[in-house]
């Protein structure tokens, strides 16, 4: 008994069942589930939340913890003066924000947490998870093995294409796109010698990596999630970056000068190349399937399509319908834009502290155009940025800047400032990986206000960065800019 209450006092065993659960929350099959195991697991953070600042005085030893404090007495009072009946809502979204804030980028103020082997678990069952469903889908999908159910608009599965495009076992394109980034990313963390070095690797070799890294490459392309796409890109642009200017030598201005515009040139090549490349593999992947579907209707349906034929009807592809991996919608956008105008309108309503973010719906039916309604859809601004002003109004919004303003630019320090580069350890992928999510945030449910893997996973990349903060800010030192001329980290 004894041993399952310090189980239950753990918070690293909690952050990995939950990330892991919410992981499986977008598994068509075991999606129902995971979603109820979800609502125990909630209530476990919100123990261990009480339980941390108990004994470990979480709040007080939390890096920037008086700008996380003040946001969250604004969005507190911002929920109290906006009540509705959709209260509970508001109330459940505050203490998501508190599991966000405390738990996971908190968890620097846990003594002795081995955030490496936390990160290594983790990692090894989303690489391995990920990697496994993308090959069933790949196999099922070059076969012609689909299967579609709809239970009263409640719950759906569409295996392996949504609206054609690959989502294999995932439910939807753009959950399958987003993992696949992570995959590839947590891939690049693991071929570091630093992490192999501390922890055990066994069974995760380079070559087992690199494949894993091109099937999920494969299935981002194929499910074309123009988000998840600029999210990778983003990645490589980001710590393409660092490596130019990862140098502990002072730097001229032409030689700053000359580095951007390199970085420009190359990183434009790059993601000219990728696109043309996204576009030539789907193509070229949509033939192949078309190809050997039809192989199987031959071995498989050879009399009924004999009759088809003799009876002058359409080839079974024609029948069937070709995959293309494109979207459906042809709009850019996919309804984003109308969203962003509606959250407008939602912003003029309580400019200065927010509607609270149960009441966006709410609101939008109630006062507005109803562009945002209840369904899965439609349900969110698909901005992150937008989502916290609307939700928390130009205070709400400034407080949450300053914090993510002032880690920031400590994670920088660390990265640039170092008396030895980190090239070697697996901190410039979490950095970059945050980098490139501040863009994904533009265009998904993202940053905060969701209790889904895509937001937790950006908030557990916030609190291993900030367990490298923690533990090495004293190894930063001065560095000289410009040759004589000093730069301090106060003016960073």
């Amino acid at each position: 008994m004894s041993a399952f209450k310090t189980k239950l006092s753990d918070s690293s065993l909690f952050r990995t069942l939950y990330i892991i659960d919410l992981f499986f929350c977008m598994v068509s099959f075991l999606q129902i589930p995971a979603y109820i195991f979800l609502v125990f697991l909630f209530c476990w953070g919100l123990r261990l939340v009480y339980l941390n600042q108990k004994r470990y005085n979480t709040f007080f030893k939390l890096r920037f913890g008086i700008w996380v404090g003040a946001f969250l007495a604004f969005s507190l009072i911002s929920v109290l003066i906006n009540f509705s009946f959709t209260i509970l809502f508001s109330v459940l979204m505050f203490l998501h924000v508190m599991i966000c804030f405390f738990l996971f980028y908190g968890m620097h103020t846990e003594p002795d947490l081995d955030f490496k082997e936390e990160l290594f678990i983790i990692g090894r069952v989303i690489i391995v998870c990920t990697t496994l469903f993308n090959l069933i889908g790949f196999f099922c999908l070059l076969f012609g093995i689909s299967f579609n159910w709809n239970f009263y608009d409640l719950h759906w599965v569409y295996f392996p294409i949504y609206e054609n495009r690959f989502t294999g076992l995932f439910v939807n394109p753009n959950l399958l796109g987003f993992v696949s980034v992570v995959t590839i990313v947590l891939c690049h963390m693991f071929s570091k010698n630093s992490l192999r070095g501390e922890v055990k690797a066994r069974g995760f070799g380079r070559v087992f990596l690199y494949s894993c890294m091109i099937v999920n490459l494969f299935a981002l392309i194929l499910c074309d999630s123009n988000a998840s796409f600029v999210l990778a890109l983003g990645y490589a642009v980001v710590y393409l970056a660092y490596i130019f200017f990862d140098t502990r030598e002072g730097l001229t201005p032409s030689k700053v000068f000359i580095k951007i515009i390199t970085l420009l040139l190359v990183s434009a090549v790059f993601v000219g190349s990728s696109m043309i490349f996204r576009t030539v593999f789907k193509a070229g992947f949509a033939a192949v399937t078309a190809k050997t579907n039809a192989l199987v209707d031959v071995l498989f349906d050879e009399e009924e399509i004999i009759h088809d034929i003799t009876d002058g009807d359409s080839s079974p592809e024609e029948k069937k319908g070709a995959v293309t991996f494109d979207h459906e919608n042809t709009n850019i956008d996919s309804g984003r834009f109308k969203l962003w105008r509606e959250s407008f309108d939602l912003f003029k309503i309580s400019p200065i502290i927010g509607i609270a973010n149960g009441n966006i719906v709410f609101y939008s039916e109630e006062y507005l155009n109803g562009t945002l309604q209840y369904s899965y859809h439609n349900n969110d601004l698909h901005n992150g940025y937008l989502t916290i002003i609307v939700s928390t109004g130009v205070l709400g919004a400034l407080l949450f800047g300053t914090f993510g303003f002032r880690f920031a630019k400590h994670a920088a320090q660390h990265l640039f400032l170092r008396r030895k580069t980190v090239r070697t350890e697996i901190y410039p992928c979490l950095f970059a990986f945050l980098g490139a999510y501040l863009v994904y945030a533009l265009f998904e449910k993202a940053l905060l206000y969701d209790i889904s893997f895509m937001v937790m996973w950006f908030w557990l990349m916030m609190g291993y960065t900030s367990c490298y903060v923690a533990k090495y800010e004293h190894l930063i030192e001065t560095q000289y800019l410009f040759h004589q001329k000093r730069i301090r980290r106060t003016m960073l």
